[in-house]
């Protein structure tokens, strides 16, 4: 019996560095039937000249491989021509910066396979593994996404960008990759597909390796689009509306919302008294915890103690006890830098949720 041929597809923009391993992965997939679609979203860095040598639409060199060069019109416009181009019977979606294990897309394949009669597979969704450098950030970002796949069941509610595989046929049904959405495209397609009643499953061993998350900039900047495009996603598809299993890819990320909230709460409580000392109004800190402004220091206090139940509870007390756990050289430099990051990742959560919002009162970004 011939395998069903598998479609991946892979988009790039200005990521020229990671071309040449991630195409080789995926040339070299143990799966007998696939073919590659590679789409340069108008990449500005060299890309189309390393690009260029991989196409090989009729596979004289093996593995067919089609390069198509567009204009940076967006990863969802990307992935839509991939999927309208396809022509396998499932369409496999990456990036270019994983490296997928040989056994990908088999051990994707191996999952297909409905387990009840009124089961409609239209998804395979595998794990993706960040893999860590020698700083505060990967280690975080490795440590929090392992989390969140330990927790995953087999009936999953997404299907994420880097390592997953939709039946064709059911991602065109449910109108593709809508080019004007602004990230989190995996997420939207993915609901859509359970809203048509298709099923999701998790494939544990089908892996693929991304390169390490470094540098605080470069990880805040998507923790802010992750948390913009969530707005667009909660407002087309609120929780009464969903069908299937509830988001099980959060992760700390409400948690960490929460920081920012309660920093600030500490700085209004706290700085009344802190300022009346500083003015000499205040002399005997002690005895001053019956005047308003020592009843604020109090409630400072407290949300600092909650600030670290925050930190070291649930989700992200997982991810942190983990971090801490291989930091190397000073544990309080590490707490310290860990007490940073998660403060500046909330202040981005909540700078993406007001984008997304002014992106739903304009009507923009793939806001209906």
């Amino acid at each position: 019996m011939t395998a069903p041929l598998v479609s991946i597809t892979v988009c790039v923009r200005n990521g020229v560095n990671w071309i040449e391993e991630c195409l080789q992965s995926l040339r070299v997939q143990t799966y007998p039937s696939v073919e590659i679609l590679v789409v340069n979203d108008g990449s500005s860095d060299g890309a189309e000249a390393v690009l260029d040598p991989f196409h090989d639409p009729e596979g004289e060199h093996g593995v067919p491989v089609r390069v198509h060069h567009q204009p940076p019109l967006g990863l969802s416009a990307g992935r839509q021509w991939a999927l309208e181009h396809a022509k396998g019977e499932w369409v496999a979606i990456t990036d270019i910066d994983v490296r997928p294990e040989p056994d990908w897309i088999a051990n994707l394949m191996a999952e297909s396979s409905p387990l009840a009669a009124d089961e409609q597979v239209v998804a395979v969704t595998g794990r993706t593994v960040f893999e860590q450098a020698n700083d505060l950030v990967s280690r975080l970002r490795s440590v929090e996404i392992s989390a969140k796949y330990r927790s995953r069941s087999r009936r999953t509610s997404l299907a994420n960008g880097p390592c997953s595989m939709f039946k064709r046929a059911a991602l065109l049904d449910v109108g593709g990759f809508d080019p004007e959405w602004y990230h989190a495209e995996d997420m939207e397609v993915s609901l859509r597909l359970l809203e048509a009643g298709g099923v999701i499953v998790y494939a544990p061993n089908a892996i693929v390796r991304h390169v390490p998350e470094t540098g605080a900039a470069h990880f805040l900047a998507k923790r802010r689009r992750d948390a913009r495009a969530h707005l667009r996603i909660v407002r087309h598809y609120p929780k009464r509306r969903r069908q299937g299993p509830g988001f099980d890819f959060l992760g700390s990320s409400v948690m960490v919302l929460t920081l920012f909230p309660i920093w600030l709460a500490i700085f209004v409580t706290g700085c009344p008294f802190l300022l009346g000392v500083f003015e000499g109004e205040i002399t005997d800190p002690s005895g001053a915890m019956d005047d308003w402004r020592g009843m604020g220091l109090f409630v400072s206090f407290c949300l600092l103690a909650l600030h670290e139940l925050c930190l070291w509870w649930g989700s992200l007390g997982v991810v942190n006890r983990e971090v801490m756990k291989s930091a190397k050289g000073s544990k309080l430099i590490a707490m310290l830098g860990v007490r940073q990051l998660t403060l500046r990742w909330s202040i981005a959560l909540w700078q993406g949720l007001v984008l997304g919002l002014i992106d739903a009162v304009l009507k923009r970004n793939g806001h209906r």
